[in-house]
């Protein structure tokens, strides 16, 4: 029971990210963001996998390449480009265009990995695409052969591709999963740090950021990984990624709160994308795959 209300709350804290991030750009940089978040968590993340997982740390040290990709891919550039996106358009297209990263995983496992898919699968994918088209032009369609798309939201469709790299490279890392993130997370903190020397970035000194750097660093950073982490222990991996959709749901939730009115495409598009990732999810017999070839390898994405 305690499973569903972990997983409900990562997404919530999650879904503030991009709220809170918003404000935050306003008077920081994506680089002053990203480097103090993951600075802040790293102790805490170390502390918390060493306590709940008890890995061995020296086989986890042995998979250094990997987890310095991971983190380069997940921890510095994701992070880096959802927060400078969010200084050119809303938290809430932010989270559609993330809702549809399950749908765009799949493509991508099926593109570099030779994985197979349903139907109802590809259908999905179909309407997860036109749902954040729609999102993306703001319910003119046309706009998309003008190429008359916000840089924001340019920039977050990099940083789903790159999470969807993230995701399909980190299923193949034989490591417990708190310990992984952690020693991302130091590795973000050591590679950001030279940057972060060169831009003179500096803490905190108003209020209003060290809030929001304060629920950035232990909400969306620690209590969302302990509580996601804590749930998969008993949940399966593909029912907990059904929760990410929640996303969507508590960014609206939040930004009509905060004042903000969603218009008819946010809410059109968004029950797309939403669908769309539902339908990926459906279990059926998946079409055959071709003949092998020298870009798919037979058992290739097993």
């Amino acid at each position: 029971m305690k499973a569903p209300i972990f997983l409900v709350l990562a997404t919530l804290f999650w879904s503030g990210n991009f709220v809170v991030g918003q404000a935050a750009v306003a008077s920081m940089t994506p680089l002053e963001l990203t480097f103090w978040r993951w600075t802040l968590a790293a102790v805490p993340l170390l502390l918390l996998a060493h306590f709940f997982e008890k890995p061995d740390w020296r086989a986890v040290l042995r998979r250094w390449p990997a987890l310095l990709l991971l983190s380069v891919l997940g921890m510095s550039a994701y992070t880096l480009l959802l927060y400078g996106a969010l200084g050119y358009t809303s938290a809430m297209n932010a989270s559609l265009i993330t809702a549809a990263n399950p749908a765009l995983i799949v493509v991508m496992a099926i593109v570099l990995l030779g994985e197979k898919t349903t139907r109802l699968g590809w259908l999905g994918i179909g309407l997860g695409l036109l749902g954040v088209l729609l999102v993306l032009t703001r319910g003119e369609l046309h706009r998309v052969f003008s190429l008359s798309i916000n840089t924001g939201e340019l920039m977050m469709i990099g940083a789903i591709v790159i999470w969807g790299l993230y995701t399909i490279i980190g299923r193949r890392l034989d490591v417990p999963a708190t310990a992984a993130t952690a020693l991302q997370v130091v590795i973000a903190t050591v590679t950001l740090a030279p940057f972060a020397l060169a831009m003179h970035v500096q803490f905190p000194d108003t209020p209003a950021e060290g809030w929001s750097l304060a629920y950035i660093a232990l909400f969306p950073s620690l209590g969302a990984f302990l509580f996601w982490n804590l749930a998969l222990k008993t949940t399966p991996s593909g029912t907990a990624g059904n929760y990410l959709n929640l996303m969507v749901v508590f960014t609206a939730i939040i930004t009509v709160a905060l004042g903000t009115p969603l218009t008819l495409a946010q809410m059109a598009g968004g029950l797309m994308v939403i669908g769309g990732v539902l339908l990926t999810g459906i279990k059926g017999r998946p079409r055959p795959a071709p003949p092998a070839t020298f870009w798919a390898a037979p058992g290739r994405g097993r």
